[in-house]
């Protein structure tokens, strides 16, 4: 097999071009989940796990959440923080010991903290504290979307290489259709964060704007009881 010259920004930006199949779209009642959008990946130059890809990503989230709360549609946040001992992080918790390895980020610890630059509606949005790279691993994601009718998933956060990706292969898994606003997911380093926005989108998800995102889901009919 003859090995391709182009970087991962290059062969992304061609699929996104020229796209090679057909959308998902969206179904009648969408779900916004942002992944980890916790200080611990979110505070660059203050913990060495921070990443970064695109400067306006939380402001960009912020605005996805108003308008799925506006529309009546679930908000999930997930952080990953584990007990003081380390003893629920499982094996993948074991790679590392050094001070800013992941069983290290403890619950109630600034590192599990929300970035303070979230809008997060904690009467309304839905919190779940994860402990693997899917959203969908031992939580109960499934049964809340279930309870809410949910088809379609949109999926913000990090790393898009790491959580984003397991999470999205996960939800197009168990059918849902799936979306990844490409300015609303982040990570460590540029080949990794579009290797796998080009793999999502010839594979599991419509990789979109968060312009066109917003506009798709415009479209969608509120749901009952939806409060602007």
């Amino acid at each position: 097999m003859q090995a391709s010259s182009q970087t991962a920004r290059e062969l992304f930006e061609a699929i996104k071009a020229n796209p090679t199949r057909k959308r998902f779209g969206f179904g009648k009642m969408p779900a916004l989940i942002n992944i980890d959008l916790q200080k611990a990946y979110t505070c660059v130059g203050e913990f060495a796990t921070a990443y970064e890809t695109d400067p306006r990503q939380l402001e960009h989230v912020n605005t996805l959440a108003a308008e799925f709360r506006a529309k009546g549609f679930p908000v999930v946040w997930t952080y990953v923080a584990y007990m003081d001992s380390g003893e629920d992080c499982g094996v993948w918790g074991t790679r590392t010991d050094t001070p800013d390895s992941l069983q290290n980020i403890k619950v109630g610890s600034r590192r599990a903290e929300f970035d303070d630059r979230l809008v997060i509606d904690h009467k309304r949005d839905i919190v779940i504290n994860k402990r693997m790279a899917s959203a969908f691993f031992e939580t109960n994601l499934g049964s809340v979307f279930n309870f809410h009718g949910v088809d379609t998933i949109v999926v913000t956060g990090g790393s898009t290489s790491g959580c984003v990706r397991a999470t999205v292969v996960d939800s197009i898994s168990r059918s849902f259709r799936t979306i990844v606003p490409e300015e609303c997911v982040a990570d460590k380093h540029e080949s990794p964060h579009f290797a796998n926005l080009y793999d999502m989108g010839l594979k599991y998800a419509d990789v979109l704007s968060v312009a066109e995102t917003i506009e798709q889901l415009r479209q969608v009919p509120s749901a009952a009881g939806a409060r602007p």
